[in-house]
């Protein structure tokens, strides 16, 4: 009798077990989880030389973790370098003619000019003498007419060479215009400018990372020709990551900026990630194909941002993600702090 009994309360037990079993396996994680799907997403930069140039050296490979300012390539620069130095060149002639222009004319030279004129006015001393000698001859016919002629014309010159040299005399002494000197610092500054430029355009043959990052994608070698317009890098900005997910209308007035989630993904099933709601959009949108299900075809969604602590660079670019937001949160939470935590 005992063991008639025995086997039926063995079977109810097995099931009770088994049921236990099924029910724990299938609860829902926590029945006050709001759960969202989509998927990781991180900013893609395609990094590109400034200047058209061959390319000398490429220093990184795919996968290379980069930092802030590292050198990643470099161009040929056999032809910039002499450009920069007659730049430099031109810069200090033009500096030396405006401090030339700023010192004014030298003692020496204002005494050179005063010579000068002495030197002209005994001259045209000497050329009156001989005029008022000739000219009493050509009335008694002594002298001819061409020689009274040379005599005035000589006379003529010496006097106008006389007040040439007394104008230069004047302009000595008086010093340099003003409207001389500003188009000579205009001048200047314009060649310092040009100076500026071809040491920019010679600092942009080094190409360096602007941010931390991964090498995504090496697309060009050395010997190619380089452009602004042709990536040399594609590079994965690893912080931030966030999971770019949908939510439903009725849904969305249960979460906020700055709510706490946890994120699963399925290659690491038994951990979750740590994040928070660091954007909801304000515009609804039908919902993205990514996500949409037969019942889902027609429904309007919202973009959610969710940041993402990954601090072992474990998540990557694509992978499907599962978000459980609590709905126990305080309203108003502070949003953790992020670098460039917006677009």
């Amino acid at each position: 009798m005992r063991g008639r009994l025995l086997v039926p309360g063995l079977l109810v037990a097995a099931v009770l077990a088994a049921g236990i079993v099924y029910w724990l396996s299938h609860r829902p994680e926590n029945t006050h989880d709001l759960v969202i799907y989509g998927n990781v997403d991180l900013r893609i930069v395609d990094l590109a030389f400034h200047g058209d140039e061959r390319i000398a050296e490429v220093l990184v490979q795919e996968g290379d973790h980069v930092r802030q300012g590292q050198l990643l390539a470099r161009l040929d620069i056999s032809r910039l370098e002499p450009q920069v130095t007659q730049a430099e060149a031109r810069v200090a002639a033009q500096r030396a003619a405006v401090e030339k222009l700023h010192n004014g004319t030298r003692p020496e030279e204002v005494a050179q000019a005063r010579a000068a004129v002495a030197q002209s006015k005994a001259d045209a001393e000497n050329a009156r003498l001989q005029f008022e000698r000739k000219k009493p001859l050509v009335e008694r016919g002594a002298a001819s007419q061409q020689d009274f002629d040379n005599a005035k014309a000589a006379l003529d010159m010496a006097e106008a060479r006389v007040e040439s040299d007394q104008k230069a005399l004047d302009l000595a002494v008086a010093g340099p215009r003003q409207e001389d000197i500003v188009q000579a610092e205009a001048e200047l500054r314009s060649d310092q400018a040009q100076l500026a430029l071809m040491r920019q355009v010679l600092a942009d043959a080094e190409l360096v990372a602007p941010i931390d990052a991964i090498v995504r994608s090496r697309l060009m070698e050395p010997g190619e020709m380089a452009s602004p317009q042709r990536p040399v890098f594609s590079l994965a900005i690893v912080n931030p990551k966030w999971v770019r997910a949908y939510i439903s209308e009725p849904d969305l007035g249960k979460i906020h900026p700055g709510d706490t989630a946890s994120i699963a993904v399925d290659s690491f099933p038994n951990r979750r990630f740590d994040g928070w709601i660091g954007f909801i959009s304000p515009v609804a949108e039908f919902t993205p194909k990514a996500v949409e299900t037969q019942e889902l075809r027609t429904s309007l969604v919202y973009e959610v941002r969710v940041f993402v602590r990954d601090p072992m660079d474990e998540l990557r670019l694509g992978m499907p993600a599962t978000v459980y937001l609590s709905l126990n949160q305080n309203v108003g939470e502070p949003t953790p702090p992020v670098s460039d935590a917006g677009e």
